[in-house]
């Protein structure tokens, strides 16, 4: 069971981060985020938290970039608590990284066509894991005082088309977490952070104040080994639907692959159904960490892929 604990106007004996964090954390250490029942393993490690402002001029360059369908925080607050007198800065983006288990990379790691079993069903669950996260901060916020929305569970969310960059969707997880100091993308698109490329992540816009996480790194791309040091490219090579290239990665291609060949395999294998695949996020120098030049090399001799 999680316990909720309680707040205090913007207090509860420690300061507003510490405590939003500690609900995350024990959400996450409670039995909420089990994998397998009669083992008791978890679907995630321990989560990394990170804090952006409501007013950040980053959102404004995500929609411009990204298209007019793009919402900035204060965008979805508006449209959730349409009677709320609240400015951008007065709002806070929480954003969290969750890391996949240990064995979870390890069996994905193994495979070079379709996901493992284990990686299919942290997906499957991971995902249901995510969104009841969601769910259960917004509720203690709102609890003790504070309008929040989660973007992605919301009714008015959903996919769009992108001028420049094909699918896309009115908010991105993902890119939360970059504005939240939490890490940058990769060439596949993946974000890598200090506890590597292998995660899911989630976010919510609350009327509360945070101070934000500093960003530690200056360009979108700068924790990839491709783009930084113009070596690795192990994406690239795990890749069992050619998707990624040195020019990017195709998201038509890599959906398709994963709706027509890795979704199918999964339900005859497996008997039950979620959409995944993941190989690129295993089995590459940014899997667990924010890889670096030595560790590059070391992955690759080993042939990844």
């Amino acid at each position: 069971m999680v316990t909720e604990g309680h707040m205090n106007g913007h207090t509860i004996g420690r300061d507003t981060a510490a405590w939003v964090k500690d609900l995350i954390r024990k959400f996450i250490d409670s039995d909420e985020n089990i994998h397998d029942n009669r083992s008791g393993e978890r679907v995630f490690g321990k989560p990394l938290i990170g804090f952006s402002r409501g007013d950040d001029p980053i959102f404004d360059d995500f929609k411009h970039h990204i298209g007019t369908f793009y919402w900035t925080p204060f965008e979805i607050f508006e449209k959730t608590f349409p009677s709320a007198v609240v400015t951008p800065s007065e709002l806070t983006v929480i954003s969290w990284i969750l890391p996949h288990s240990k064995h979870t990379k390890f069996d994905n790691r193994r495979e070079k066509i379709y996901p493992s079993e284990r990686w299919a069903r942290s997906k499957h669950i991971g995902e249901h894991v995510n969104v009841k996260l969601r769910n259960y901060l917004v509720a203690l916020l709102i609890k003790a005082g504070h309008e929040a929305v989660a973007p992605l569970n919301s009714r008015h969310w959903g996919s769009r088309t992108s001028k420049l960059y094909g699918m896309a969707s009115s908010w991105s997880e993902r890119h939360a977490a970059y504005a939240s100091g939490l890490g940058t993308f990769g060439l596949c698109d993946g974000l890598i952070t200090p506890v590597g490329k292998a995660m899911r992540c989630g976010s919510i816009v609350a009327h509360i104040s945070i101070p934000p996480t500093r960003r530690p790194y200056r360009g979108r791309h700068e924790y990839c080994l491709f783009f930084s040091k113009r070596i690795c490219g192990a994406c690239m090579r795990r890749c069992p639907a050619s998707a990624i290239t040195r020019e990017g990665h195709d998201k038509k291609k890599c959906r398709n692959y994963i709706h027509s060949v890795c979704t199918p395999y999964i339900k005859t294998r497996f008997k039950f159904e979620t959409n995944a695949c993941g190989l690129c996020q295993t089995k590459v120098p940014c899997e667990s960490s924010i890889p670096f030049r030595k560790r590059a090399r070391r992955v690759s001799r080993k042939g990844a892929g």
